[in-house]
């Protein structure tokens, strides 16, 4: 048993939103425990290009929030043979407005990118698991799932959608052989965060306010996605994994 349990040898990963940012670093890390895996997102060429930088990745083109395109490329996939043991959902866009100036149509575009795509792409991945009796579904959540701030409200209503609906999907699923959890992170380098990156006022604000003291590096949210999608983690399920520097633990 052992590091065993973290083995991930002969599984295949879809990833979604994986050509840059958190979701690459998630595919470069379960591909670093053996699993084959499969990065999509909406541009060919970019995905190609990220694909290129990981030996032996897929690519799976599609628009996570367009559930008929969803289901094809998801049913096309799988009938050639192509069975998909981990899904991670990934895919995440970001606005910042003050909520009462926020565009009626960003908030439309997050509801769709941030929990519609979420629904989508699980349901779809989630009915060829449920026939085989096995599967772990990670979705991505964040610190937003439990905490606001300025300018994002639409942003964590999001969020924490994609909480309650992990919760959801464990209650329906587990009873299938999934297991269905969410990692939440904090505040990460990344290309979403890059005008936040950019803010020293907002760089010294964010070190003093979480415990651990600095941003945190993609690669270190490696870890807690190998532990989910591995039988470490067989009788864990509908559970919030937070990976932030301790920032929801600390006022």
């Amino acid at each position: 048993m052992g590091f065993q349990l973290f083995d991930l040898t002969g599984r295949r990963a879809l990833i979604t939103g994986s050509s840059q940012g958190i979701g690459f670093a998630l595919a470069e890390g379960l591909a670093a425990a053996g699993c084959r895996v499969v990065l999509n997102g909406r541009d060919p060429a970019k995905l190609a290009a990220a694909a290129a930088r990981i030996p032996g990745a897929e690519t799976l083109a599609f628009d996570a929030t367009d559930h008929e395109a969803v289901r094809a490329a998801v049913d096309g996939f799988e009938a050639e043979g192509k069975i998909i043991d981990i899904l991670v959902n990934n895919a995440g866009m970001q606005h910042r407005a003050p909520l009462e100036d926020f565009p009626a149509d960003a908030f439309d575009r997050l509801l769709q990118t941030n929990i519609a795509s979420v629904f989508h792409v699980g349901q779809a991945v989630a009915r060829h698991m449920i026939k085989r009796g096995r599967g772990h579904i990670i979705n991505i959540a964040s610190v937003q799932t439990a905490l606001a701030r300025p300018s994002i409200a639409p942003y964590t209503a999001t969020k924490g959608a994609v909480g309650n609906l992990t919760k959801g999907m464990a209650t329906d699923w587990a009873r299938h052989g999934l297991n269905c959890n969410a990692i939440a992170p904090g505040y990460f380098d990344t290309p979403l965060n890059a005008a936040l990156v950019a803010d020293p006022a907002f760089t010294t604000w964010l070190e003093k306010r979480t415990p651990a003291g600095r941003w945190g590096n993609v690669k270190e949210l490696q870890g807690a996605c190998i532990f989910l999608a591995s039988d470490a983690a067989s009788f864990v399920n509908g559970h919030i994994l937070y990976v932030d520097g301790g920032i929801t633990a600390s006022l």
